[in-house]
This record gives structure tokens, C-alpha cells and sequence, in this order.
């Protein structure tokens, strides 16, 4: 094999390793986490503490989203929106991903511990089992409540920025998880409502599978008017000031407006605009918030 060959497939290698780890994901988990750290202090976050935790939690999960693309490889292969990925393709091997997962994972822990704290280890522990093995494993194939037990995991990154700057959970860091917590089944059942006859394939049994689209945009509704009230929650506790609270208002009215259309008119197009603005909505929401708390 040729030089060139040889860095041709090592490059191949390292994309494929890069895609395991769910990029954009694990982005909008690290900037949830560093709101968090930064809303945990009405100081500037110390630098060391900003990196190596932002560090740390993004290469946890990374190494829980591998283990997530390695169970899940059989599910992958028969969606469209997943066949892409490495393990469906070939691209990589069972060993080589648990490999990669552990390393990952190990290193993410380690720089936590070191460099952060412990508690700030021990709930990225418990968020990594969370999501790779309860999740994953237990709750996915078996419930169409997965994601909203499941969501349990995905709503922890604020609350570990939140421990590695102040070493505590305090309940401003549990409004952050709850937020996150009720905006899951909204934002996953749009997707699984224009996904619908993949995840049946699949044999997963998402809620419009087992109870129909016309209930899942009902649920949607319903999850999406708990999160406007959610919402508001930081504003209540005197967290944040009138600037967040008119952010809160416009973007879960927008995001209501979403749900309400689904459930009245409902297309896939919609459902696909719902679910791309439920992203845009998290992330204007706590950058609403960051901005609010430095006022």
C-alpha cells in the first residue's frame, strides 16, 4: 500500500471516529453545559475551570454517543437517517469503537476529576449510563416513554456546569435540567412523527408507532405548553431578570404556534420545521439567559 493510501485511510479512520461521537450533539451539549457554568457564578468562570471542564463533558459524551452508535448499529443500518453512519457502513468495527468509547470516556473522567471536581465526575458517571446503557439499552426498545425518561440524561449538562464551577447542585442548576428535561419530547417527537415508518422498520417502538400520530402531536402540544411555563420558572426565582422573561415568552410562543399547527394541519414539512426550530429554540433560550445574567 502506497504512502498516500495509507494516509487516505488513517484519514478515513479518524472522520469515521470523529462522526461516532454525534458532533453536533455533543456541540449543543457543551454549550448548555458552559451556560451553565457561567450562570453559576456572578463572576467570569475561572479559564482552567472553563476548559477542562467544557473538555471533559464533551469527550464523555462523545465516548456515550460511540457506545450509543455501537448498540444501536442493527437499528442504524435500516433508517435513513442513520445508515450513514460508520458502524452501518463498515467503516469501523465493533472493537474499534468500544476501543475509541473507552478512551475517550476515560480521558473526559479523568480530566473532570483532575482538573474540575469530583461531583462534577461522578454526575458526567452517572449521565454517561444514563444515556449509553439505561436509555440505550433498557428504555428505547422496550417503552415509547424512552424519551422522556430517557431525557433525564440529555437535561444534565447545565447541571454539570453548574457543579464544576460551584461544586454543588443547587435548584437554579434543577430549573436548567428541567427545562432541558420537558423540551426533549417535543423536539424528538417531531422528528419521530416525519420518521414514523422508519422507526416502525426499525422495530422501534417510538409513540407515533405504538400510539399513532394524531396522539404524539397531542403529546407534542402538551410537552411544549409545560415548557413555555417552564420556562418562565427562571424569571419566578429571580435567576433572571425581564430580558430573559420577553426571550422566554416570544420563543416558546413561536414554539406553541409549532405544536398547535401540528396538531390542526399537520404535514411532515411542518413536522421537520417544528423539529429543526425546537434546536434553535434551546440554544436562543440559554443564550438569552447568559446574556440576562451579565446585565
Amino acid at each position: 500500500m502506497s504512502a498516500r493510501a495509507i494516509r487516505a485511510s488513517f484519514s478515513g479512520q479518524l472522520r469515521a471516529l470523529f462522526a461516532l461521537t454525534k458532533p453536533r450533539v455533543v456541540g449543543l451539549i457543551v454549550f448548555t453545559a458552559v451556560i451553565g457554568m457561567f450562570l453559576a457564578t456572578p463572576g467570569m468562570v475561572p479559564p482552567r475551570c472553563l476548559v477542562a471542564g467544557a473538555l471533559g463533558i464533551a469527550l464523555a459524551a462523545g465516548a456515550a454517543a460511540a457506545i450509543n452508535c455501537l448498540i444501536e448499529r442493527r437499528i442504524d443500518a435500516l433508517m435513513r437517517r442513520t445508515r450513514w453512519r460508520p458502524l452501518p457502513r463498515g467503516e469501523l468495527t465493533a472493537a474499534q469503537t468500544l476501543v475509541f468509547a473507552g478512551a475517550l470516556g476515560g480521558i473526559g473522567l479523568s480530566i473532570l476529576f483532575h482538573f474540575v471536581n469530583a461531583l462534577t465526575m461522578w454526575l458526567t458517571v452517572a449521565t454517561f449510563i444514563g444515556y449509553a446503557v439505561i436509555y440505550t439499552v433498557l428504555l428505547k426498545p422496550a417503552t415509547p416513554q424512552n424519551i422522556v425518561i430517557g431525557g433525564a440524561s440529555g437535561a444534565m449538562p447545565p447541571v454539570l456546569g453548574w457543579a464544576a464551577v460551584s461544586g454543588e447542585v443547587s435548584v437554579e442548576a434543577l430549573l436548567l435540567f428541567l427545562i432541558i428535561f420537558v423540551w426533549t419530547p417535543p423536539h424528538f417527537w417531531a422528528l419521530a412523527l416525519y420518521r414514523t415508518e422508519e422507526y416502525a422498520k426499525a422495530g422501534v417502538p417510538m409513540l407515533p408507532v405504538t400510539h399513532g400520530k394524531e396522539y404524539t402531536r397531542l403529546q407534542v402540544l402538551l410537552y411544549t405548553l409545560i415548557l413555555f411555563v417552564a420556562s418562565l420558572l427562571p424569571f419566578t426565582v429571580r435567576m433572571s431578570g425581564w430580558l430573559y422573561l420577553g426571550a422566554a415568552i416570544i420563543l416558546g410562543s413561536v414554539f406553541v404556534g409549532y405544536a398547535v399547527r401540528m396538531v390542526l394541519a399537520y404535514s411532515d414539512a411542518l413536522a421537520r420545521k417544528a423539529f429543526r426550530y425546537s434546536i434553535l429554540y434551546l440554544a436562543l433560550l440559554f443564550a438569552a439567559l447568559l446574556v440576562d445574567h451579565y446585565l
